[in-house]
């Protein structure tokens, strides 16, 4: 591997490092391990002792520990975060990073955000124009007026990094479908718990995780 190479790969990923540890602060993200225990616990409809026996808790006080990590006057070691993930039926790296700064670790803080505030980050498909030459200074990107977008135009930024664009196109399938009504908010959060092993390259695939009501 030649100097020049490995230095750009190291800003690379240093960037990368540093951008998703600015996502995933307090500051960005106020959803707790805690906050997604609680999250998920209730959406499989389980009670705090329920989730507490199937983690091995004893059964006087299981509920109570439960209370104590959903409230984050505990927090739960890895092994037992594992366990919830388990009887949870959702990716472990829900409540932990195994790889911080890959881009899963990128998508799944984006996707605890879009949980955190529903609707705050929206996804659109960029065109290109072939018939415009020299217009390198033209950085905008035009859309009509319509409810769907704010009142003062946003920001838009892109990645050019291949994984994280193969893996936001297949969100912002998952968003069409969600706005279109062929999917529920319930199934959207489902894709999210297991993913990337939800993924079906847009619907091209059968995902190695079912979680489609209808499937």
């Amino acid at each position: 591997m030649s100097r020049i190479y490995f230095a750009f790969l190291l800003r690379y990923i240093l960037r990368i490092s540093l951008f998703c540890a600015i996502l995933s602060s307090k500051a960005v993200n106020d959803m707790t391990v805690g906050d997604k225990i609680k999250k998920i616990r209730t959406f499989r409809g389980m009670t705090q002792k329920e989730l507490g026996l199937a983690i091995g808790l004893e059964e006087k006080g299981a509920d109570n520990r439960i209370a104590q990590y959903e409230t984050n006057y505990r927090v739960p070691k890895r092994e037992l975060l594992d366990k919830m993930a388990e009887a949870l039926r959702v990716d472990r790296q829900n409540f932990y990073t195994i790889a911080p700064g890959s881009a899963e670790d990128f998508m799944r803080t984006f996707f605890w955000l879009d949980e955190d505030s529903p609707g705050a980050i929206r996804l659109f498909q960029l065109v290109r124009n072939p018939g415009r030459a020299g217009a390198a200074d033209d950085t905008a990107v035009r859309y009509n007026d319509s409810d769907d977008w704010p009142a003062h135009p946003p920001v838009g930024m892109y990645f050019q990094y291949g994984l994280v664009d193969e893996f936001m196109r297949e969100w912002l399938f998952r968003q069409q479908e969600l706005h279109a009504g062929e999917i529920t908010r319930d199934e959207y959060f489902e894709w999210k718990l297991n993913w990337p092993r939800t993924c079906d390259d847009c619907g091209k695939c059968e995902p190695s995780v079912l979680w489609r009501k209808n499937k």
